[in-house]
């Protein structure tokens, strides 16, 4: 099986496909930026700019059985201040589904979020709670539109699928303005924090069980194609906790105070993965706790 990653360089890509090049999988990747983690995921990944339909079609990578699209912008509140990033998620997806197309390639896995679920008054979040009329934010809105562009592409040109609906995923290879990086990042400085959101209560998926995730996705394609699943740790971490448990870790003496939620941002999220854990016996491993721990000491090491 040869496998095609989008976004390679990225914090779920780069971990991605060096689990699968561990595994002796033959993949190879797609970026714009240049790998600064992993050599043997450097050597294999080739650099294109997917908003480029010249450049995208002119990719070739024969052999390719299974397009896994993780390449986007994702940080949401950057989408509210400069929407055109939304645009270039939803032109990458369709341009890396014309690819699909044109090349033959019959099966393709969507990194989703959870953010299509928007904010709902709910303990926990079925597959089939999202609807448009909950859109959030410019970045929701890429992603709805991504899944309905891959829902589209299998009903005209039987372009299998799985969508994937990721949550707050942290650990190794992110030195990003995401959340955790960046709290580690200014408290390791001592520097003020600020959290959006008093009640904010997310749930925290270590890369390692997203990637797990997505690889039983791969392997059982055939029995989960055109399925939408959550991947995710499946409890919720209010932000101020893990504020809290940076700073006891790092020993910081960062101030920490507490914000207005942020517009277009989701203030609450727990998973429900019954779905992924029936479908793909996926079965997170990582808790908050003992991910934090290695977050920290990995971005200590590396950072």
């Amino acid at each position: 099986m040869k496998i095609l990653v989008t976004g390679s360089s990225g914090t779920i890509g780069t971990r991605l496909c060096e689990t699968l090049l561990q595994r002796s999988y033959d993949v190879v990747g797609v970026d714009w930026v240049r790998n600064k983690w992993q050599p043997a995921v450097d050597a294999i990944t080739t650099h294109v700019d997917l908003r480029d339909w010249d450049a995208v079609s002119k990719m070739d990578f024969p052999g390719v059985d299974v397009i896994v699209h993780l390449a986007a912008n994702a940080r949401v509140y950057e989408l509210v201040e400069d929407p055109m990033r939304a645009r270039d998620n939803m032109t990458s997806t369709f341009n890396v589904l014309e690819f699909a197309r044109q090349k033959g390639i019959r099966k393709v896995l969507f990194a989703s979020s959870r953010e299509c679920y928007g904010n709902l008054p709910m303990r926990r979040f079925k597959e089939e709670a999202a609807r448009i009329e909950n859109c959030e934010s410019p970045y929701t809105a890429s992603k709805i539109a991504g899944e309905a562009l891959v829902e589209s592409y299998t009903r005209c040109y039987g372009i299998d699928h799985v969508i994937f609906r990721f949550s707050n995923v942290y650990g190794m290879y992110d030195d990003s303005n995401r959340l955790v990086p960046l709290f580690i990042r200014q408290m390791r400085q001592n520097a003020p924090v600020t959290i959006f959101g008093a009640d904010k209560c997310l749930d925290f998926t270590y890369v390692d069980d997203t990637v797990e995730g997505v690889i039983a996705g791969i392997l059982k394609f055939d029995q989960v194609k055109n399925q939408t699943i959550n991947l995710a740790y499946g409890q919720g971490t209010f932000l101020v906790d893990v504020a809290k448990s940076l700073k006891r870790l790092l020993k910081s003496k960062s101030e920490v105070s507490v914000g207005a939620s942020r517009v277009g941002e989701v203030v609450r999220y727990v998973a429900d993965i019954t779905k992924a854990k029936e479908m793909l016996a996926y079965e997170p491993k990582v808790s908050f706790r003992d991910g934090i721990q290695k977050s920290v000491e990995w971005y200590t090491r590396n950072t």
